[in-house]
């Protein structure tokens, strides 16, 4: 029975992991695609025709072209690169100091992204409502600075400047904790044997030994920021209170798919869509591999 267990524990222990994984994504996955050559509107049969939504998609879908993928591109930007950017800095920046701080400030920024969405009702629709009891428009109107107040959240020039302001706020996961956890776990002799190699500055130790050191944490950082960025276009919505939201400036592939899946019930382009973005994470992820990924 010992000799059984032993051989057999691998497989014993990830078969809960493999029944759920097949459940809720591969079965999901596979019925998003054979749904994305169909007409469905959730109460007749899909109705099989053929490449008809990507098509549409890419050639009738103005909205999307025009608006939701040029907002998707920025979005992405701003809260992809940019929030993956400033998780290695302030990673970087805490492992530089003692630990009881470091603990207290990695709580600290790490707080808003479990609450984002409790926050997000509370503060934030708070801070830019388009009345004067709005925080932000209370205290430009005390300083003069306007003079009646201003729809943020619902003002087409704002919107998205806005989602992007909100999202890099509640951006320091688990893959901020993961290169926290990669550069103050790296060993510290290679530091002292670089600076005796030539390393004259902070700069060259963070692109010659902390990068290097921590290259896993830093894709699996990389990972979760670009499936972040695609998972929080509810942001938009959240803020304006509407789907579309106003003049579509805060449209993105996420609020899309829910426009056209649960608003229109055109689940067969809904699901087309879906796909486009799948395709969109699977090549940034390898391109994200390929740029993390390591020889030795």
């Amino acid at each position: 029975m010992k000799k059984f267990l032993n051989k057999h524990s691998v497989p014993i222990l990830l078969f809960p992991y493999a029944v759920l994984f097949i459940l809720f994504i591969i079965i999901p996955t596979i019925a998003a695609i054979g749904l994305s050559f169909t007409d469905f509107n959730t109460i007749q049969m899909p109705n099989f025709v053929g490449l008809k939504n990507y098509i549409s998609l890419f050639t009738n879908d103005s909205v999307f072209m025009q608006k939701v993928l040029p907002n998707t591109i920025v979005y992405a930007i701003f809260t992809g690169i940019g929030g993956y950017v400033l998780s290695f800095i302030l990673a970087w920046m805490l492992a530089q100091m003692t630990r009881p701080v470091r603990t207290v400030l990695t709580i600290i920024i790490y707080a808003p992204s479990m609450t984002g969405g409790v926050m997000l009702s509370t503060i934030w629709t708070v801070i830019f409502n388009g009345d004067k009891s709005g925080y932000l428009n209370a205290l430009m109107l005390k300083l003069g600075l306007i003079d009646q107040p201003v729809a943020w959240a619902q003002s087409d020039k704002y919107l998205l400047s806005i989602m992007i302001i909100v999202t890099l706020w509640s951006s320091m996961g688990i893959g901020f904790l993961a290169m926290l956890s990669g550069i103050t776990n790296g060993n510290t002799e290679l530091y002292e044997a670089g600076y005796i190699d030539g390393i004259k500055n902070r700069f060259q130790e963070i692109i010659y030994i902390t990068i290097p050191l921590a290259k896993p944490q830093m894709l699996f950082g990389a990972i979760m920021a670009i499936v972040n960025t695609f998972q929080a276009g509810g942001v938009g919505t959240a803020l304006s209170g509407s789907n579309p939201t106003p003049n579509y400036a805060g449209q993105l592939i996420g609020t899309h798919i829910e426009d056209y899946g649960f608003l229109r019930y055109e689940m067969g382009y809904s699901a087309a869509i879906s796909v486009v973005m799948l395709i969109f994470v699977y090549a940034m992820s390898e391109g994200a591999k390929k740029l993390f990924s390591s020889d030795d």
